[in-house]
């Protein structure tokens, strides 16, 4: 049903929220979500002819899509430079020292001013992959299997490092 939704912007504008809210019911905050994904359907198809706009402005003007979703459309689907900080890039990032807080936008901002653009979109994807295997939030990180501790900071101050 979903995969209809989002496939034909047409079709998504026809159900009503509650339709839509129930094809997505195992997604955290179903209700919004599912109104933001009939506005954003309807914008689409009237303002873009149905196609996904290539800006970061014109991305997070669309109801439900923040600077995290618009990073992954861009570098994704458009191949553009684009740093998705998430959970995970954020605290991995952190720990690597490579950056410092925990606000998304500051985190993007020092990453734009050291990773190449065009290594951007990877890096990101593969520090969430990291972060769900190796790096994990939820335990003490396995710094003992971790191709990156000899360059960690806290591998270094935790005294994990090689």
């Amino acid at each position: 049903e979903i995969c209809a939704c989002l496939v034909g912007s047409e079709m998504c504008i026809r159900d009503s929220y509650e339709e839509v809210g129930e094809a997505i019911k195992s997604c955290g905050f179903y209700n919004t979500k599912s109104k933001d994904l009939v506005e954003c359907a309807k914008i689409l198809l009237e303002k873009y002819g149905g196609r996904v706009p290539g800006t970061m402005e014109e991305l997070t003007s669309l109801p439900g899509i923040g600077r995290k979703t618009a990073n992954l459309i861009l570098g994704d689907i458009y191949h553009q430079p684009a740093y998705v900080c998430d959970t995970h890039c954020i605290r991995i990032c952190n720990l690597l020292g490579l950056a410092s807080g925990k606000e998304p936008a500051k985190v993007e901002q020092q990453l734009r001013a050291i990773l190449p653009p065009e290594e951007s979109s990877d890096f990101c994807h593969r520090l969430v992959d990291h972060g769900r295997a190796v790096c994990t939030a939820r335990t003490t990180p396995y710094c003992e299997r971790c191709c990156l501790r000899d360059v960690c900071r806290y591998a270094h101050e935790e005294g994990k490092a090689d």
